[in-house]
């Protein structure tokens, strides 16, 4: 005769369970749920004070944003789909389930509240011995947009779609004109056509100014280094007294170029090359991450599809944190980061940056490089 456990879904439980009883006592759940107790949260309290039946408590609906970003969950309807189907979901939220809504509504109504107390996490974490801030690493990484690349509209491929549009509409207002002297098709409305084709002149219109206002801010950006690379030309003309070798740099293109972009469902985004090989619709979001505990310090999400320019800004927000943390004396990085641009800067702050070149062998050997004060650039 077997002998197996029996299988009952049916029974109740004799006392109500307790959430506290769900999780191991070293779960991350329980970590953030603590985390979270121990924050001011009355600013919030109090703005989400008001009439109508009772809302959900800004803890609960922090601890579930936070918890979903610590284990890749980001998407309001899949946190309130969790709070469902995840145990530790439903510890986290105290076996409450608010509706994406609710949770998108928050998300974004204290959206500079939640970055301050992200702060203060790390001030927390620095007090429990786990945050040391001494050395830090930075990479990069292409996350996909919530757009398709081919939702990209370019500069040409506009101006031609204009100009169909144009001998379209025009076209359109000779057969109105004409209405009185000829029947129109069956199920044609003149005014409808019209109205669909302004509409999406209009659309065209709005996403052609977008890429000019990019190109002007390109072309003033490249406008700088181009007139920065002259002056050091000559610079090094007059302490050589030679005349430099090669051509001098070219003068930047001002206006927009025929494969300038703009993605009509998420501007924000552009055309990035991906790891793997091929193009996609991505922003390129950066990190520092302090070595020892491996907690997330500073953050950004940009729209260049290199790190060569990155750098700079990701040292900057580095140095904004308060000043218990501690400073950053050493930042890791790869060779994507690398430029005179950088080592002159590294140079200015005072902070020694490792970076990891690949030697080229094809074994795939590294080399590493250390660049700061006092470091000779090899």
């Amino acid at each position: 005769m077997s002998n197996f456990r029996p299988i009952d879904r049916h029974t109740s439980y004799l006392l109500p369970p307790s959430v506290e009883d769900w999780l191991p006592e070293r779960h991350l759940a329980r970590f953030v749920v603590e985390i979270i107790e121990g924050l001011d949260l009355s600013a919030m309290s109090k703005a989400c004070r008001g009439s109508g039946s009772a809302s959900y408590h800004p803890a609960a609906l922090l601890a579930i944003l936070v918890y979903g970003y610590a284990t890749g969950v980001f998407s309001s309807r899949k946190l309130e789909r969790a709070t469902y189907d995840s145990v530790a979901f439903r510890f986290v939220a105290a076996n409450q389930h608010p509706d994406h809504d609710t949770i998108a509504v928050f998300r974004k109504r204290f959206l500079k509240e939640i970055e301050a107390l992200f702060v203060k996490i790390l001030l927390l974490a620095r007090e429990m011995g786990v945050l040391r801030l001494g050395t830090v690493a930075l990479d990069g990484t292409k996350v996909h947009a919530n757009a398709s690349r081919h939702s990209a509209l370019s500069c040409e491929h506009a101006c031609r779609i204009e100009a169909q549009l144009q001998a379209e509409v025009a076209e359109l207002l000779a057969k109105a004109e004409a209405t009185d002297k000829a029947a129109l098709p069956d199920g044609m409305s003149i005014p409808d056509e019209l109205a669909r084709r302004e509409e999406r002149l209009a659309k065209i219109a709005a996403a052609k100014a977008k890429i000019e206002a990019r190109a002007r801010e390109r072309y003033e950006r490249e406008k700088a280094e181009h007139e920065a690379r002259l002056a050091a030309r000559e610079a090094r003309e007059k302490a050589t007294g030679k005349k430099p070798g090669g051509k001098p740099p070219a003068a930047p293109v001002e206006g927009p170029l025929p494969s300038d972009q703009v993605n009509l469902t998420d501007e924000a985004s552009r055309i990035m090359p991906v790891a793997g090989g091929g193009f996609e619709q991505c922003c390129n979001a950066q990190a520092v991450v302090a070595e020892d505990s491996l907690l997330v310090v500073a953050g950004d999400v940009v729209q260049a599809p290199n790190d060569k320019q990155q750098l700079e800004p990701m040292l900057t927000r580095t140095g904004a944190l308060p000043e218990e943390l501690g400073k950053a004396r050493t930042m890791l990085a790869d060779n994507g980061y690398f430029s005179e641009a950088s080592r002159m800067h590294l140079i200015r702050v005072g902070i020694l940056l490792c970076f990891l070149l690949c030697a080229g062998h094809p074994s795939g050997a590294f080399a590493h490089l250390a660049v700061g004060p006092g470091v000779p650039c090899r």
